[in-house]
């Protein structure tokens, strides 16, 4: 889950570096560090902690930073060892003539570590990464060049890995490789970049190659050439058109990237309808669905996979799909399929769900599944994705570049997928009446301005995250559709202010978590009107009648309300079956504001990260 940056070209890299790193700060901020290729030597300068520190320590280089148009940058997620200096990448070969920066895990490195210490190589980190670079040097003594040795280096390297490679013997290039983590080289004029994910480079350039696994490159300032790790078959590529603008990555005034992307919710609706919900008395179009309309009618089964916030968005997925197309749906979190003997076939279509299309254990998943005979239908933001590229169907969210790692706006654009591919098959299959379908694509439209007035009328949510930001620990209930809601919402609050939360189905309460209820627990009760508001507000009766302090988030404008729920947050009211796209939002304001008031980092709440892409 670590960033890289490499530049080549005529440019000071150092300054390059550091703000590609900036843009990848979401991807990992233990600790960070460049390597600069002067006339002399390379020079690496690393940094513990968020980047800032490294800018503090570049400034005594000014010598190398000056001199340097080579360089490559890592910002860290730790996996192996902790994350402190001597930790933090790039590493360099005994001889300092070789620096590596890498992003993944290396398997079989405590093997490959015991037979370069036999053979004389000293070792200084506790990382995996410091394997490669050792291993590098060794393959070079017996290779014609750098390509060489990189290239047999590779091929005794188990795991996942993206690399980039500079040498004081070729100060001509960088190499970079790649297999099961993603890299691109952006074309510029006279120079190129290398990076983790566009926002590193999208200042630079719009045009950009993306590596596939075990593909590797010699990059050069005025071209590129990419090779098989495997056979050493030169591989030609069409640059692609990268998808974003710079203004992207700006917070347009708001204190937070997570507030900004907050607030374009509304936005992401109408971009996820357009062109696919037409008219409330047609058919919804989803021309990315790929399956053959026979081939959908004869489905026996479906499953969905993901990880955290898109796992919750599968769950909305499977209370919607069950409920209008009759298919039974699995949900199951991508880190437990791939461990066991999973059951799919040709009837079975199977949805695999990430923000980043990167997320390693489902990129694992959908391939065993694919393997068995399944259709893959792929839900996420990044259609340059891994998983883009190994889907037979794909659904882009369009939810626009998301810098916060606590998902927010792409979890709603999941959601928005999951209703359109709801309608689309239950037409397909001719199992919804068309009075039915009607109703809920008149209530998605709506579902834009009633985000807006969610978003504009915030104050009760201020205050309820005032009264409750200095809780220890905090419960979120639900049934039916808004259970889900329920989880999201608490990982929400876990995620960027550290508390304590769980989310919780309002009628398990009483099968053990209502031990925990006293005049210090806070209880958020998500209550839309529905087939299950009067359950869920006995519920919330037994927890009163436990001490347990109640928060309501309701559509209900009941006056009786008053004598049970300390505060209530109300929402507009929707069709129950579309009412998470509408509770999930205050969650995440409260959330948020929790966060501002204990003073957190909200965008880059500690020991996580945007992309998960190791195991």
């Amino acid at each position: 889950m670590c960033g890289i940056v490499g530049y080549i070209g005529n440019k000071k890299s150092a300054p390059i570096l550091v703000e590609g790193l900036k843009k990848l700060e979401y991807r990992g901020y233990d600790s960070s560090g460049v390597a600069l290729l002067t006339d002399k030597k390379i020079e690496i300068i690393k940094a513990e902690g968020k980047l800032k520190n490294l800018v503090e320590v570049l400034a005594n280089y000014t010598s190398a930073q000056n001199s340097s148009h080579i360089g490559i940058g890592h910002i860290r997620w730790a996996t192996h060892g902790v994350p402190n200096e001597l930790n933090a990448h790039p590493h360099m070969s005994n001889s300092e003539r070789i620096a590596i920066v890498h992003n993944g895990i290396i398997e079989n490195y405590k093997e490959l570590k015991i037979s370069l210490e036999k053979q004389g190589h000293k070792f200084y980190s506790q990382t995996d990464t410091e394997t490669i670079v050792h291993l590098i040097a060794q393959e070079k003594k017996s290779a014609k060049d750098l390509k060489s040795a990189v290239q047999n280096a590779l091929k005794k390297i188990q795991g996942a890995y993206a690399l980039c490679v500079i040498s004081l013997d070729e100060p001509d290039k960088i190499i970079v490789a790649r297999k099961n983590a993603p890299l691109l080289i952006g074309i510029g004029e006279g120079e190129n970049f290398i990076a983790s994910d566009i926002p590193a480079i999208i200042e630079h350039t719009k045009k950009a190659v993306y590596l596939e696994d075990d593909e590797f490159a010699i990059v050069k300032n005025d071209h590129y050439e990419i090779y098989d790790v495997l056979s050493g078959t030169k591989i030609e590529k069409t640059p692609e058109i990268l998808p974003w603008e710079p203004i992207a990555l700006s917070k347009n005034g708001y204190k937070h990237f997570m507030l900004k992307e907050i607030h374009e919710q509304p936005d992401v609706i109408r971009k996820n309808l357009f062109n696919r919900l037409v008219a409330i008395d047609r058919p919804i179009i989803l021309n990315e669905v790929k399956l053959s309309p026979e081939n959908l009618k004869n489905l026996e089964r479906i499953q969905i996979i993901a990880c955290g916030t898109s796992m919750h968005a599968a769950l909305v997925g499977k209370y919607i799909i069950e409920e209008y197309t009759g298919i039974p749906v699995d949900v199951e979190a991508s880190s437990e399929y791939i461990y066991r003997n999973t059951i799919t076939n040709a009837k079975t279509l199977v949805i695999g769900v990430s923000q980043s299309g990167e997320t390693a254990d489902t990129i694992t998943a959908i391939r065993q599944a694919k393997a068995k005979g399944s259709h893959i239908l792929i839900i996420t933001n990044r259609a340059d994705s891994t998983m883009a590229r190994d889907a037979d169907s794909l659904i882009c969210v369009d939810a626009g570049i998301e810098v916060s790692v606590a998902a927010t706006k792409s979890y709603t654009a999941q959601l928005m997928s999951f209703y359109l591919l709801m309608l689309y098959i239950a037409e397909t299959k001719g199992c919804i009446k068309t009075e039915e379908a009607a109703k809920i694509k008149e209530q998605m439209l709506q579902l834009p301005q009633k985000l807006e007035e969610v978003l504009s009328h915030k104050e009760k949510i201020k205050e309820c995250a005032r009264i409750f930001a200095n809780s220890k620990d905090f419960i979120f209930i639900a049934r039916g559709i808004n259970f889900p809601v329920a989880l999201e919402g608490a990982l929400k609050l876990k995620e960027i202010s550290y508390i304590n939360a769980t989310g919780y189905s309002a009628g398990e309460l009483k099968h053990g978590p209502i031990a925990m209820l006293d005049e210090t627990m806070p209880v958020l009760a998500i209550l839309m009107k529905g087939r299950v508001y009067d359950k869920i507000l006995s519920n919330a009766e037994e927890s009163k009648a436990r001490h347990a302090r109640l928060i309501a988030l309701t559509s209900s404008t009941d006056e009786n309300l008053k004598s049970i729920f300390e505060i209530i947050i109300n929402v507009p009211e929707i069709n129950e079956i579309l009412s998470p796209v509408i509770t999930t939002v205050p969650l995440q304001l409260l959330a948020y504001y929790i966060a501002e008031f204990l003073g957190k980092d909200v965008d880059q709440p500690r020991n996580l990260a945007k992309s998960v892409t190791v195991e």
